[in-house]
């Protein structure tokens, strides 16, 4: 996993005046797998065992019938390199040597296959192991190479492996439908039964390269006939709490996703109701250990509100209306961002419909980014591509009016070499129906406060530029919405008691009415101290419950 993410919740929610959470000491560590269900990253392993080493006599250990014996002696002085290595961070590498033979001075090189090389001596007594860390300024595929001389015993050894960071950057793709099990397109037509699931190739669909590491997909269930909830990762084991999205009998719900591709370039949508249900999912971007567009968070920007008129021109957007968004140079998006993140809601409709965001200059794909009922406030987390003059463009897919928000969380550009580290699937960190492993006791988060929650170690200088989360709000007796935004203070500040309270937002990461369970994607800052706070902005109490899908890292 990656260096300092520690991920404990802390203990209670807080409203006016934070306090240092209930007495539970100092911030308890989970360990390397706390709650049930797959395992955090950094697990994967990259390794050239000892018996690739190639062996040679070492060149200039002598001349003539000298270097004849140098030569003999040399193939008989055993000489091996045994490599193994770990991704700790998103662009760096953590590299173990275990140099075995005759006792002997060594000379050791490490070529980390961007130009950067490390040299070290040694006096070996027959063994020498060491850990060796490296940061690549870019995502890749890198062949390292290690050159061991034995300078006593006149032979040289080389051994390499090919390591892939465990970050990757974002590439925009226009909205397209990859899945729609209605009709039968990427698999059979007919729904998923319950308890099933079903597998989507990814890799090689709509021009999404072989070699993917992970897709943002906008996933839909509809035609549901009872409740249940829906998890997409790569295999078809390993999280067995987490949940991308939930729905109910008669709804049409949709969630954004970023998951994981699988080794044979799929990923599988599992049913995780007892009644079969129709699945759609729709892709709007890659991502790859390739250089592309890093990520950045921003405070959340409200970029439009049909209500009051911001961004577009005040009023309901007609039916089968669409408006432009300028993005591009606005509320901290530079000119040249590759893709904005959304918060993207829809309030007041006349009549049931959905909203489709798509990159400026095209025609309107046939996808959804956010689908609703009569009088439903819904929102959803997007991925826009931006088109070539800056903008995005909102269709209304009803018939009749809507209103339209949408706050900017964050952009991708060419310049930020922020990546994405993924897991393997929707991670259970908090369930605040349940005690947590953080040490914070189960019960709702009041009306009108928030909960902070600790995602990295005790650090004021954390190294996550940004969290992806899987956020759900459930027993619900009224209408709200909830915030997520960083928290301004560190862990230490709330034991000392000195933490300050934080500024409530004012924008939304999801709605919600009475009695309903809401799902919703979120890509927030930690801040400094690695922090978030969620922020219940209704007036009665909710359950959270909140997952772990990746994070991003320019380290």
């Amino acid at each position: 996993m990656a260096a300092g993410v520690v991920l404990v919740p802390t203990a209670a929610a807080h409203a006016a005046g934070p306090v240092a959470p209930a007495a539970h000491g100092a911030a308890a560590s989970p360990g390397a797998n706390p709650g049930t269900g797959g395992t955090l990253p950094g697990g994967k392993t990259f390794s050239s065992p000892a018996d690739r080493t190639v062996r040679t006599p070492l060149p200039g250990s002598g001349a003539g019938a000298a270097t004849a014996r140098a030569q003999d002696a040399s193939r008989d002085a055993y000489l091996a390199i045994d490599l193994e290595a770990t991704a700790p961070t998103a662009h760096s590498i953590d590299l173990r040597t275990l140099v075995t033979g005759e006792p002997a001075e060594l000379d050791i090189t490490i070529a980390w296959g961007d130009g950067a090389t490390d040299r070290l001596t040694a006096s070996s007594s027959g063994s020498d192991w060491r850990n060796t860390v490296h940061k690549y300024a870019k995502v890749g595929t890198y062949p390292v190479t290690v050159t061991v001389k034995d300078t006593t015993n006149g032979v040289q050894a080389v051994n390499q492996l090919d390591f892939v960071t465990s970050g990757s950057e974002y590439t925009p793709h226009a909205p397209t439908r990859l899945l729609d099990t209605r009709g039968g397109l990427g698999a059979a037509q007919a729904k998923v039964a319950g308890r099933g699931s079903v597998v989507l190739k990814v890799a090689g669909a709509a021009k999404v390269p072989a070699g993917v590491r992970a897709v943002a997909l906008n996933v839909t269930a509809t035609n549901a006939t009872g409740a249940g909830h829906v998890v997409v990762q790569p295999h078809s084991y390993g999280f067995d709490e987490g949940s991308n999205l939930n729905y109910v009998a008669g709804q049409t719900v949709a969630n954004q996703v970023i998951v994981p591709v699988g080794e044979d370039g799929s990923v599988q949508l599992i049913n995780g109701g007892w009644e079969a249900v129709d699945l759609i999912a729709d892709v709007t971007g890659y991502f790859t250990a390739s250089t592309a567009s890093g990520y950045t968070t921003l405070d959340p920007v409200r970029a439009v509100d049909t209500r009051e008129g911001v961004g577009t021109a005040k009023g309901q957007v007609p039916g089968y209306g669409t408006f432009g968004v300028d993005i591009a140079g606005r509320g901290g998006v530079p000119k040249g961002a590759t893709a904005v993140a959304l918060n993207l809601t829809a309030t007041n409709p006349r009549a049931a419909g959905h909203l489709t965001a798509y990159p400026s200059g095209q025609a309107a794909p046939a996808t959804s980014s956010v689908n609703f009922a009569a009088g439903q406030t819904v929102a959803n987390s997007v991925i826009v591509p931006i088109g070539p003059d800056g903008k995005i463009t909102v269709r209304n897919g009803s018939w009749d009016r809507a209103d339209v928000v949408a706050d900017v969380v964050g952009y991708y550009s060419t310049d930020s070499r922020s990546a994405l580290v993924s897991i393997g699937g929707p991670y259970r960190i908090m369930d605040t129906r349940k005690d947590s492993w953080g040490g914070r006791k189960a019960g709702p988060i009041p009306a009108r406060t928030f909960l902070p929650v600790r995602l990295d170690g005790d650090t004021t200088n954390s190294d996550i530029d940004g969290w992806v989360l899987n956020t759900t709000v459930t027993n619900t007796t009224g209408t709200g919405f909830l915030s997520v935004a960083a928290d301004p203070n560190t862990w230490p500040d709330y034991l000392k008691g000195t933490a300050v309270t934080p500024q409530r937002p004012v924008s939304s990461s999801l709605n919600w009415t009475a009695g309903a369970t809401v799902p919703n994607l979120v890509q927030t800052s930690g801040g400094k101290g690695g922090m978030v706070d969620f922020w219940n902005q209704g007036w009665q109490d909710i359950d959270l419950v909140f997952d772990l899908l990746g994070w991003y890292q320019t380290v």
